[in-house]
């Protein structure tokens, strides 16, 4: 078995590397999957060692989300790399500077306080999951950039009207993307489009919803039903998703906003509720990777090559107001945009595009 890097699974459709170690063995498999978050340049080549391995994979990707299912993962820091290793010995390391997020799904998986010190002084979240594979806490820092106070309060003192009026553009951004995406699957969206227009200020009439009606069946299939707690394609939906709200909250977190603080969700028992609020146009990117699985025969529950690609969203170049940028870049102008409207710099909030053609019809 091997360190798996699938930056090439999930741009070129071919199959990770082996990498062998020191003594001519294969590493044992790490079970921390190095997600893409930019696009890789060039190939990344076999080496001499682990430690070599991960190196050579980390020039060529920035902001990975890494994540830990091994129950026996040991998490530490050595000279500026997170080093993953075991009661056999190091795993892997990948640079702190390449990664973008950390998800904890091994229950035996310990990590120490300067990892999260470390994660913490770089506005990266830890994301610790639960049982059933779904977020269960979020580490996020308390400290941040000489802006975070004045944005804090900005935020925390916004009226509901702005609020409201904000919620629109964000509702308004996700049915325009859900249009966008059936128009690449030869779908008609005139429906949907219609409901985007449709949509008032803090949105009372729930068009969310009813364009969520239209939209899964027209996308999935007419038996489809949008479960959380089901397997298959639900929980290909529910991965991206989780890879999604980590991004968005690093996003939240860098522009100096409290992640609790909500445009319109009111859940009680999250902590990420402005995530919630900001992921919603980018939604569509993962229902769109994952009918592309499902076009290809996918049919393995959450494969790591399949974790790889739709982690691979964050790296989908998105037209916006100011050009073309990746969907990563477009969370952290988003949360920068909105962070501006509450102190009163700004009125709109920098959204996304529609879908580039070019550019998901590749994926």
């Amino acid at each position: 078995m091997a360190w798996q890097d699938h930056s090439r699974r999930s741009y070129r459709g071919g199959q990770p590397e082996s990498t062998k170690c020191r003594q001519g063995r294969f590493l044992p498999i790490s079970h921390i999957f190095p997600f893409v978050a930019a696009k890789t340049r060039g190939r990344a080549g076999h080496c001499q060692s682990g430690r070599a391995a991960v190196s050579e994979a980390t020039r060529t990707v920035n902001h990975r989300v890494v994540e830990i299912t091994r129950e026996d993962a040991r998490l530490n820091l050595h000279r500026g790399f997170l080093v993953v290793s075991s009661a056999d010995g190091e795993i892997g390391r990948v640079a702190l500077g390449d990664i973008g997020a950390l998800i904890i799904r091994g229950h035996g998986t310990s990590l120490s306080v300067a990892v999260c010190s470390a994660f913490a002084e770089r506005s990266l979240p830890v994301v610790i999951c639960g049982s059933d594979q779904q977020p269960d806490a979020v580490i996020w820092p308390i400290d941040g950039h000489f802006e975070q106070g004045k944005r804090m309060q900005a935020q925390a003192e916004a009226s509901l009207p702005v609020r409201k009026r904000l919620w629109r553009e964000v509702v308004r951004a996700k049915i325009r993307t859900q249009a966008g995406i059936l128009d690449l699957r030869g779908v008609r969206s005139n429906r949907l489009r219609q409901m985007e227009r449709a949509v008032r200020s803090g949105d009372p009439g729930n068009i969310e919803g009813q364009a969520a009606r239209y939209y899964w069946p027209m996308l999935m299939g007419a038996g489809f039903r949008r479960e959380r707690s089901s397997g298959g394609i639900n929980a290909r939906l529910n991965y991206g998703y989780t890879v999604l709200r980590s991004a968005t909250a690093r996003s939240i977190l860098a522009a100096g906003l409290h992640p609790s603080l909500s445009l319109h969700h009111e859940s009680r028992g999250t902590a990420l509720r402005l995530a919630d609020d900001l992921m919603e146009p980018f939604r569509p990117y993962v229902d769109f990777q994952v009918a592309r699985l499902m076009d290809e025969g996918e049919t393995d529950e959450l494969s790591p090559a399949m974790k790889a690609t739709l982690a691979a969203v964050l790296t989908r170049d998105l037209a916006g107001p100011k050009g073309v940028r990746p969907l990563q870049t477009c969370l952290d102008a988003m949360a920068l945009s909105l962070a501006r409207v509450f102190t009163g710099e700004v009125r709109k909030l920098d959204l996304p595009g529609e879908p580039l053609p070019m550019d998901l019809a590749s994926t």
